[in-house]
């Protein structure tokens, strides 16, 4: 019994390694139509194992899987290296053309805005889009505006028609990032003085 069971499974690997010997001549040879670098192929599914240097892609058809042996990954995809296979796999949004790792976009398709790693139809509050680069840039968000400050003229508050008068704004919270898109932090505009200076003529600090 023992001699029949051991006979058996001595036939089926024999019938394995004949199965994969054909794959292997079939790829080498260029026989199956998506077989080009390809170490194992099947007839049915195309590329199941790549050489080292290229990256395995598997797309589905309905229920069929076909795989492919291919130097860079297609938009949609990011290529990871392993031990045993290369792989191309797919970015979890379908907004994002190109990404660094499934979650992480670094390219959106048409129509969309990339910020930090994530594709928007329209950006965020507190960013501003940039259709040059198709990206949604930071901006700030300054505070009030203070008080005007006294009219003055080359420092001094009287003698003159006219002066100048200024506010000023702050940005609220943490510094703001570096290349954001900020309003204008100060305003200046024109105001009257005192043409005479009772006492004598007064110099601001």
């Amino acid at each position: 019994m023992l001699w029949i069971i051991f006979m058996l499974l001595l036939f089926i690997s024999s019938m394995e390694m004949l199965t994969q010997n054909r794959w292997k001549k079939q790829a080498s040879a260029g026989l199956l139509e998506n077989c080009t670098g390809c170490v194992l192929c099947s007839e049915d599914n195309g590329c199941i194992t790549c050489h080292h240097r290229l990256f395995l892609l598997i797309w589905r058809d309905g229920i069929r899987q076909y795989g492919m042996c291919v130097h860079t990954c297609p938009p949609g995809y990011f290529g990871v290296r392993g031990l045993e296979v290369n792989r191309c796999t797919k970015c979890r949004s379908p907004s994002c053309e190109s990404c660094f790792s499934r979650d992480f976009c670094m390219k959106c398709k048409d129509k969309f805005y990339l910020h930090k790693g994530q594709c928007f139809r329209q950006c965020p509050p507190s960013t501003a889009a940039q259709p040059g680069t198709r990206e949604c840039q930071e901006t700030c968000e300054p505070g009030p505006w203070s008080e005007w400050s006294a009219c003055t003229h080359e420092g001094r508050t009287c003698g003159c028609k006219w002066g100048l008068e200024t506010r000023v704004r702050e940005v609220a919270g943490a510094a703001k990032e570096e290349g954001a898109v900020c309003p204008a932090l100060l305003e200046t505009r024109r105001c009257r003085m005192r043409k005479h200076c009772p006492g004598g003529e007064h110099r601001t600090a």
